[in-house]
Parts: structure tokens; sequence; C-alpha cells
């Protein structure tokens, strides 16, 4: 749009104002919309991967369902279950598939064996951190083709908080070349998991509950999970040595809210903009959630001294990084859909990262070193 008639645009809705406004004073303005609010509850069951409560994971969902019930005074009614509770952790996107429960809470990246391309809603390795995540999400697309992603499996999406940048790992021995990889067994998901392979380690998928009592008895050497605050509370620090940053592997985590999509719609409509303005809220909320706990446990690890936080080397992240481009090449080769969505997210990530560096970049480089 040009110029001048950006500047029109605005001009006419400016003026376009006052008279809109006056008519709303003294006539009854008419819509289609549905808007007969009747005293008809619903209740609903949450089946969550996280462990019942767990810090602001779990806790996103109980806030969830306590906004929504306040809103709704009470007309909408969800009870969550942890991990365990109704269905065990990986199963829940089956669950609300297939209406044992009407609503589920977890991360994309957990259901990439029912479709390759929902890798792409959770962490891209070395991709679009959270601010950039939220932006092609919101007003760039993805959202929308997260909708078709889920479509076939009866289920609509919603955003449901973001980790932010993640810590690298928890690691029992050095890091220092590439070679350091093979054969390490490590808790770790997504296309982070594919490149550690193609690294010559093995990637397991552990649910949260079991990574300490692995991580102890050597189950796994290494593990991934959130950041400081979550690494500490699970007691990682009395298990393994090392803590690599940065999370190449999640720079910034989307969580989600997924519902039975004919059972969504099935609500009167107010009830359907109270979970999805719910669900922006925690959008929100886990993002200075993480940054406040992260700050105040990043320094008791470093104050208790019993943990040598380490950088990964540029060579180990560089071969990282091409390993991680294989993954991404072989997966959208085999799946239209993960191809039409990964040229969404790649296309969106150059104009934002184009962006970054003459505002983000350039800040932390001349102010924040």
């Amino acid at each position: 749009m040009k110029r001048k008639d950006f500047l029109k645009k605005g001009l006419i809705a400016a003026a376009a104002t006052p008279a809109i406004l006056s008519s709303c004073k003294n006539e009854a303005v008419e819509t289609d919309a549905p808007n007969i609010i009747t005293n008809k509850k619903y209740k609903w069951r949450m089946v969550t991967t996280w462990p019942p409560n767990f810090p602001v994971l779990g806790e996103a969902a109980n806030l969830l369902s306590e906004w929504v019930s306040k809103m709704s005074g009470g007309r909408l009614e969800i009870k969550v279950y942890g991990a365990g509770e109704l269905v065990p952790p990986f199963e829940a996107f089956e669950a609300v598939a297939q209406g044992i429960a009407e609503m589920g809470c977890g991360a994309p990246y957990y259901w990439v064996g029912k479709s390759p391309a929902a890798v792409f809603f959770a962490a891209v390795p070395f991709g679009m951190n959270a601010q950039q995540l939220t932006a092609w999400m919101v007003s760039g697309g993805g959202l929308e083709l997260w909708k078709e992603v889920y479509e076939p499996f009866n289920l609509i999406p919603f955003l449901g908080g973001n980790s932010g940048v993640q810590m690298g790992g928890w690691f029992n021995k050095e890091i220092n070349t590439v070679d350091d990889l093979k054969g390490l067994k490590m808790r770790i998901p997504g296309l982070g998991g594919k490149a550690l392979e193609k690294a010559g380690g093995a990637a397991m998928t552990v649910a949260g509950g079991e990574i300490y009592t692995n991580l102890e008895r050597g189950v796994i050497d290494a593990t991934e999970w959130v950041g400081p605050y979550h690494d500490y509370k699970m007691g990682f620090p009395k298990v393994a040595k090392y803590y690599y940053n940065p999370g190449w592997h999640e720079v910034g985590t989307q969580l989600e809210f997924f519902a039975t999509k004919s059972t969504y719609e099935a609500l009167p409509p107010d009830l359907q903009e109270i979970i999805l303005s719910a669900s922006m809220r925690i959008q929100t909320w886990m993002l200075a959630e993480f940054d406040v706990q992260n700050a105040i446990y990043l320094q008791k690890i470093i104050e208790e001294g019993k943990t040598e936080i380490r950088q990964f080397s540029k060579p180990v992240l560089d071969q990282l990084k091409i390993y991680t481009e294989e993954a991404i090449q072989e997966l959208i080769g085999s799946d239209p859909l993960a191809n039409k969505v990964y040229k969404s997210y790649r296309a969106f990530q150059t104009k934002a990262a184009a962006w970054s560096k003459v505002t983000e970049q350039a800040y932390y480089d001349k102010v924040m070193r």
C-alpha cells in the first residue's frame, strides 16, 4: 500500500468513527449472531502430558480452567487431569481425538507420529524464537496451517504458552566436539532428536516424571528439559555435572491446548471466544513466568557451585545445524503437508530474521555485550 493510500485509509476511518458512534447512541444494531445466552452448563475434561500441577506447564492447564470458569460464570467447567490420571501422557492427543476427553494440553512435536507437520508448530532447531513464532502463528498464517494439520483428527489447536529459549541440556561428560555426541543416549524430542541421531547419538522420548530416575540410573546419559527453574526443581544438578547452552534445539518452544473440533464448535459462540481468549492470556503469562523464574534459578545454580555451565562450541553448533537441515529435508520430502507448512515457516523466519538484525541483534551486540 502506498503512503498516501495508507494515510487516506486512516483518515477515512477516523472521519467515520463519530458518525458510527452517534448512530449507536439511538439505534439498535441488528446482528445475525446467535447471542442468546442460556443457563446451560458444559462440563469438559482436559488431559495433559504433564504431571499433575506441574510448575508452569501443568499450572497453565489449571489456569485456563480457572479463567474459563470465571469468564463464563460457571457455564463451562474444565476438569484437568495430569499425565496418568486419566490416560498416559503421550496418549492425550488420541484421547481427545476419540472423544475420551474434550480437551488436551501438550506440545505439538509429541504428535509427529500422527502428522510430521506437527513438529513445526512446537520447535525447530535454529528456528524462530518465541516472539517470532507467536507472530507467525497469530498474524503470519501459522495458526491456519496448524488447524489444517489437526483437521483430519477432528481436533482444533490453541496457543498454550511458550517457554522462550531453552537451555541445551544436562550432560555427564563434556561436549567439546561433535564426536562426543556419538553413542550418547539423550532425552531429546522432535527435530533436535533427529539431528542428534545423525551425529551418532540415540534420541529418546521420556515423560517428564521419569527423566530424573533415568538419568540417575544411567538409562540416559544426558537430557534436555526446559530451563533453570524446571531443571533445578527436577533435581538435575544432583545427577549431572555439565549444563550446556544455548538451547539450539528449542529456541522458542510453543505449547498447546487442543479440543475436539466438533465439540468445540457445538459450544455457544461466547464460550468459544472465552476459550480462545484464555489461551491467548496463557500465551503471555507463560513466557513472563519462565523469564522470571529462570532468572532466579539460574542464579541459584551458579551460587551453589555444583554445576559447570558450558557453551557448545561453534563447530559443534555448525555441524548440528547441518544435521538439522538434513532432517528437515527428509521430513518434508516424505509429507506434502509438512512441506507446505515448512515453506510458510521458513519464509516468515527469513523476514523476521532481517527485522531482528537491525533491532534486537543490534541492541544486544552494541549494548548488552
